[in-house]
């Protein structure tokens, strides 16, 4: 079928070739939505199988801060990680780390000693 034919058609004729198109289409698109719909129900149960079940991580003890900045004492740092900006800087002028750590309390040596 080419421009011409579809010129010379009345337009009864157009709107029966309308409604064939589209029935054409709709059924191909039901058909392709189906296919992939199996295809990504197929991937989707493959990609369980190959995953290891989620845990819930464990709950990790509170780290408490070791080293304190002494001309800022909110800044803490707790000997885990990177090293904090201050301290590097602190080391790198020639201080020691132990400068900075903080003195266990009267709490913990008794606790520490009676074991």
């Amino acid at each position: 079928m080419n421009l011409r034919d579809l010129k010379s058609m009345s337009i009864d004729e157009l709107w029966a070739v309308h409604l064939e198109i589209t029935s054409a289409l709709a059924s191909r698109i039901g058909a392709e939505k189906t296919k992939l719909e199996q295809r990504l129900q197929q991937l989707q149960s493959d990609h369980r199988s190959n995953v290891a079940p989620q845990h819930e991580r464990r709950a990790y003890p509170q780290v408490f801060p070791k080293y304190r900045n002494p001309a800022k004492p909110e800044e803490t740092w707790a000997g885990r990680g990177k090293q904090p900006r201050w301290l590097t800087a602190q080391l790198k002028s020639g201080k020691k780390l132990d400068y900075f750590r903080i003195q266990p309390s009267s709490d913990r040596s008794r606790r520490a000693a009676k074991r």
